[in-house]
């Protein structure tokens, strides 16, 4: 502070601290959280962390991996009341923006159902057949 322009303050200088009886004092930790800055462009961190974030494009099959695929999906049409367990690769669309991912996911069919072209698992999981990648079974079973 400038003493030299304290003049217009020399009736007060020497009071002491004022303490209300009404209000109680503010802790020292909230008191600096008042000084403390702010996110002044909230969500930008979370839009940068978005824009980073990688997806992958959807990879259209090949004749003969399609074949395959039909193929494993006729022998589960055939032994969906056995409720063989399955392990299908397909891709996920991204709810954000273009492209997605692929992912893995494990279950036991409850059936197939041909009018949305869709693999129902028992734990309610849904698989676009569209966007089937890869089936995996037992071995002896699905080929």
């Amino acid at each position: 502070m400038n003493w030299r322009n304290t003049r217009g303050y020399d009736d007060i200088i020497e009071l002491p601290h004022h303490v209300s009886a009404v209000h109680p004092q503010m802790p020292l930790a909230d008191r600096a959280a008042q000084f403390s800055p702010f996110a002044a462009l909230t969500g930008h961190e979370e839009a940068i962390r978005e824009t980073a974030r990688q997806t992958e494009e959807f990879v259209e099959l090949e004749e003969d991996r399609k074949e395959e695929i039909n193929e494993k999906l006729q022998w589960i049409r055939e032994n969906q009341a056995k409720r063989p367990e399955i392990e299908v690769t397909c891709f996920q669309p991204d709810t954000r923006k273009s492209g997605g991912s692929y992912v893995t996911v494990c279950g036991r069919v409850k059936r197939i159902d041909e009018i949305e072209q869709q693999i129902l698992l028992t734990d309610g999981t849904r698989i676009a057949i569209e966007r089937i990648f890869a089936i995996q079974g037992d071995k002896h079973i699905i080929r």
